[in-house]
């Protein structure tokens, strides 16, 4: 699922593509929005809210998206091939003299007032990457469940809005603790929403999330011999693999057994205390 970093990034390509134009194209491939039809009306603003995209327009209108795990914005020239997928996946399609984008596999479409805006995004804590952003509050949110799992924690977006599973592994490793460790645990709580801010905001312009010191693209080694290993982050996608601070080999478990694609990634020696037991049948 992109995180926040990610839907800023998307935001702002969509914003330099569309703001500012009306639309000489709209389709909206959703039975509730079939027969909508904003071809003329100027596109105002795209904005992200941690995870959501609310693409506004005049008239008081706002379509609010979300990708969740497969959906993508593509934009295109008015002559170049769509390739995001096959047509039966696209959901929504804004169009301008200049530019289209194109939304395929968009599990999350609807059209609504721009006032009314809150009813999709107000349950969302303070935005990471957006303008609301207030680390008291955060920190408040945070440590209203203090027996609650960190890594659970980090994952809510009623307390963080815009963190996901790579910034959840990677911040638990940063702060030195476990991701079952219950939030009210940590020695400075008030380290986990400023380290958050930092590091999103830190890749919120990269083409590709770094966490660590290193942070460069894997290269071939000086005479061939292989890929040299990927030192973006820390632990996430690292299973097995030897810890880049310790050389323990990173290891993985559900965070949430019944939550999709939430594994998490951990290094026992540098982030110690074992996932709690799988219950017995």
């Amino acid at each position: 699922m992109p995180e926040g970093d990610t839907v800023w990034q998307l935001a702002h390509r969509l914003h330099q593509a569309l703001a500012g134009s009306p639309l000489t194209r709209c389709d909206l491939r959703v039975p509730r929005l079939a027969t909508v039809d904003l071809t003329g009306r100027e596109v105002l603003a795209v904005v992200p809210r941690g995870k959501h995209l609310l693409t506004r327009f005049e008239g008081g209108l706002t379509l609010h998206s979300h990708l969740r795990m497969d959906g993508a914005w593509k934009i295109y020239a008015p002559a170049e091939r769509w390739r995001g997928g096959p047509a039966h996946q696209i959901r929504a399609v804004l169009g301008t003299a200049a530019h289209t984008a194109v939304g395929y596999r968009l599990p999350v479409l609807e059209l609504l007032r721009t006032a009314d805006e809150s009813r999709v995004t107000g349950h969302l804590g303070p935005d990471l990457l957006g303008p609301d952003w207030d680390p008291t509050e955060a920190l408040r949110r945070l440590l209203a469940a203090p027996d609650r799992p960190l890594g659970e924690a980090l994952l809510d977006q009623r307390n963080l809005a815009g963190i996901g599973n790579v910034y959840k592994s990677e911040l638990c490793f940063l702060l030195g603790a476990s991701p079952w460790l219950p939030v009210g645990g940590l020695a400075s709580p008030e380290r986990a929403p400023a380290l958050a801010k930092k590091l999103l905001e830190a890749n919120k312009q990269r083409p590709a999330r770094v966490t660590t010191p290193w942070g460069y693209r894997p290269r071939p080694f000086q005479g061939g011999g292989g890929a040299r290993p990927d030192r973006r982050l820390w632990v996430y996608g690292r299973a097995g693999r030897p810890c880049l601070r310790c050389g323990t080999p990173i290891r993985t478990a559900d965070q949430d057994p019944a939550a999709e694609e939430r594994v998490t990634y951990w290094c026992p020696t540098c982030q110690p205390s074992a996932p709690p037991a799988p219950p017995t049948l």
